[in-house]
C-alpha cells in the first residue's frame, strides 16, 4: 500500500543524514535547538516522527518549524506543531529524542518500530504535513534534509515556505478545523493579514489614530510580515515604521537588536534613535515575542515586558466583560516566576484578577491559562497571549446586550477573539492587542507604564559545567539541588527590602539564569551578582569568573 512503511527505504534515506557521534540531543520546550551544523540528523528524524504524529492522529495536519528563535543567527532547531496549533504533546518529547539519538539507522527503525507498536499506529493511514522556515541561512539546507524525512515515510507534504513561527502554528490549525464548528479562518498567508486586519479596524474604528509605533524586527522574518500586514490594516488605521528590517543580510538577525536583546540588556537596539514621546517596540527573530519601550523626559529607557503587556490586557478584558454584562466568565492571568512582584501585586491587588504561577515554559502557561474562561497568559520575555474557552466563545458570540454601550464592548470582544491568535504568542497580533487598547483608552506609553512600577530586575547568566544538576520545585522558585544552595539564597535575599531571587537552568544551554529583583537598582545588581557568585563559586561555574560576580 502507498501509505504503508517501508524500512528499507527510511534506511537508505537515512543513510544520506548520519547522527554526529558523541553528541546527545534532547527534545525541550523549544524543541530541538543548537549550533546548525549538527541538526542535519536531527531534523531529518524530524520528519519521521511528524509522520508518525499525524498517522496516530488519523491523518490530522502536523505542523513544522525550522527557527532558533531569538537565538544567534548561527543557530538552528526546529519543532514540531500538534493539530490545533499547540505545542507537541509532552508524552511524544521522548520520542524525539529517542529518534534524535539512533545512532545507527537499523538502532533508528528499532525506534520507530517502537513507537507504532506502544502507540497502536496504523500503518496505512495517511500522513499530512505543514512545514515553514525563518530566514536563516541555514534553513534551506535543513528543509531538504526535512523533506527526505518526509518522503522517506511517503508523507502528503505542504511546503508553507518563509514564515512567522506563529503563521505555521495558526495555518496548522486551519487546516484540522476548516469546516468544523471551530473553524479558525483560511490555511493561508493572506488568510491570516485578513484575519488579524479586519478584526484591528473594528477594535479602533472612531477612535483617533495614535502617533507612529517604530519596530525593530530583529533583521528577521517579522520585517516583511509586518510590512504586508501592515497594507491589509492601512495607515490610516496604523503607521508603523521598521527598523532592523534586513533580514537578507547575514550575520544580523538578533544581533544587537529584538526583544531579548531589550529586555535583557534594558536598552535601546542598535539602529534605534527614538526620542521621549516616541513610542517603540521590538519583535524576536521568528516573531513570536514583542516588548514595548519609550524614552522619559530624563532620557531614560523605560521598558514595557510581557508583565506590563498582561496586566493591560487582563484590565482590558475584564472591563469589556463587565460592560457587556457577560455573567459567569472568569478572566484570570497566568506568570512565571520571572514575573516582576509589582505586576503580581497590580493584578491581584488593583485589577482583582486571580493570578497563577507556572514554571517557565509555553506549554505550561497555556496549559494553565485553558482552566479559565478566558486566560491571559505572558512570560516577562515578551511571548505570550489570550485563550478563549468555547463556553466564552460561545457566550460572546450569542450575545446581544440592550445598552449601546454593552453592544460596543460584545463587538469588541467578539473582534478580540478574532484579533488574537490563540495559537500561540504572536508578535504581530499581540502588537495590534496592544495598539487596540492604547487607541482605545486613547493612553501614551507612559500613561500605561504608570499603572504600577516595576521593582528594579536584573537577570544574570552563569555558565556552568552541567545544568543538569540544577533541580527546583514551586514553580521553579526554589533550589531543591545543589543541596543547601537555597538556604544560602534565602539568607542573602532576607538582608534586601523587597528582595527576591530564584536560580534555575537554562532549558537549552549549559548556563543557569540567576533573577533578582529589589527596592532600588543598586540593592538589586547587588543581589543578582551575589547570587551569580554563589551559584559559580559552589555549583560548578566555569569559563572564567565574571568581574562583576560578588
Amino acid at each position: 500500500m502507498e501509505n504503508s512503511i517501508n524500512y528499507d527505504q527510511i534506511k537508505e534515506a537515512a543513510s544520506y543524514h548520519p547522527k554526529p557521534q558523541n553528541i546527545t540531543y534532547t527534545y525541550g520546550t523549544a524543541g530541538f535547538r543548537m549550533k546548525a551544523d549538527l541538526l542535519d540528523s536531527v531534523i531529518f528524524r524530524v520528519g519521521i516522527l511528524a509522520v508518525l504524529r499525524s498517522k496516530k492522529l488519523d491523518s490530522k495536519t502536523i505542523g513544522i518549524m525550522i527557527t532558533a528563535s531569538h537565538n544567534p543567527e548561527q543557530d538552528n532547531g526546529v519543532k514540531l506543531v500538534d493539530p490545533y496549533g499547540e505545542m507537541l504533546e509532552q508524552s511524544w518529547e521522548n520520542y524525539a529524542t529517542q529518534l534524535a539519538n539512533a545512532q545507527t539507522e537499523d538502532e533508528l527503525v528499532d525506534v520507530i518500530k517502537q513507537i507504532i507498536s506502544s502507540n497502536n499506529i496504523d500503518e496505512s493511514k495517511t500522513a499530512n504535513i505543514v512545514y515553514a522556515r525563518d530566514t536563516r541561512p541555514s534553513g534551506p539546507a535543513l528543509v531538504s534534509a526535512l523533506v527526505d524525512g518526509l518522503k522517506s515515510l511517503n508523507a502528503k507534504i505542504i511546503d508553507f515556505g518563509i514564515k512567522t513561527t506563529p503563521q505555521l502554528h495558526y495555518v496548522t490549525r486551519c487546516y484540522n478545523v476548516k469546516g468544523t464548528e471551530d473553524d479558525y479562518g483560511e490555511p493561508t498567508e493572506e488568510g491570516y493579514y485578513k484575519k488579524l486586519s479586519t478584526a484591528y479596524r473594528k477594535t479602533v474604528e472612531g477612535k483617533q489614530r495614535l502617533t507612529p509605533i517604530n519596530i525593530d524586527a530583529a533583521n528577521g522574518v517579522g520585517a516583511p510580515k509586518m510590512r504586508e500586514l501592515n497594507q491589509y490594516i492601512g495607515n490610516e488605521y496604523l503607521e508603523a515604521i521598521l527598523i532592523n528590517d534586513d533580514y537578507k543580510t547575514q550575520g544580523k538577525l538578533n544581533y544587537q537588536c529584538g526583544a531579548d536583546f531589550v529586555k535583557t540588556g534594558q536598552k535601546l537596539p542598535t539602529g534605534s534613535n527614538i526620542k521621549p514621546g516616541d513610542r517603540a517596540a521590538s519583535f524576536d527573530g521568528d516573531a513570536d515575542r514583542i516588548v514595548y519601550y519609550y524614552i522619559d523626559e530624563e532620557n531614560t529607557f523605560k521598558l514595557l515586558d510581557g508583565d506590563k503587556i498582561a496586566g493591560l490586557a487582563g484590565g482590558f478584558i475584564i472591563d469589556l466583560v463587565k460592560t457587556a454584562g457577560l455573567e459567569g466568565i472568569d478572566v484570570g492571568v497566568v506568570q512565571t516566576a520571572y514575573a516582576n512582584g509589582s505586576s503580581t501585586t497590580y493584578l491581584e491587588k488593583v485589577l482583582n484578577v486571580p493570578v497563577s504561577c507556572v514554571p517557565t515554559g509555553v506549554k505550561h502557561l497555556h496549559h494553565e491559562a485553558e482552566k479559565y474562561d478566558i486566560g491571559v497568559y505572558f512570560e516577562a520575555n515578551g511571548h505570550g497571549t489570550v485563550l478563549f474557552s468555547k463556553k466564552a466563545l460561545k457566550t460572546i458570540r450569542s450575545a446581544e446586550g440592550q445598552t449601546a454601550e454593552q453592544k460596543e464592548a460584545i463587538e469588541k470582544l467578539r473582534a478580540l477573539t478574532d484579533l488574537i491568535n490563540q495559537t500561540v504568542g504572536d508578535a504581530l497580533s499581540d502588537l495590534l492587542l496592544v495598539e487596540t487598547i492604547l487607541t482605545n483608552r486613547q493612553w501614551s506609553l507612559k500613561k500605561w507604564d504608570q499603572a504600577y512600577s516595576d521593582l528594579p530586575n536584573r537577570l544574570v547568566k552563569v555558565i556552568v559545567e552541567n545544568r543538569h544538576i540544577f533541580k527546583t520545585t514551586d514553580a521553579e522558585r526554589k533550589l531543591l539541588e545543589p543541596v543547601g544552595l537555597q538556604e544560602q539564597i534565602n539568607e542573602l535575599v532576607s538582608k534586601y527590602k523587597n528582595g527576591r531571587s530564584f536560580v534555575r537552568p537554562s532549558g537549552t544551554e549549559d548556563v543557569v539564569r540567576v533573577y533578582a529583583e529589589a527596592a532600588t537598582r543598586e540593592e538589586c545588581d547587588e543581589l543578582a551578582y551575589k547570587v551569580a557568585g554563589l551559584v559559580y563559586d559552589q555549583a560548578g561555574g566555569t569559563g572564567g569568573r565574571p568581574k562583576e560576580f560578588l
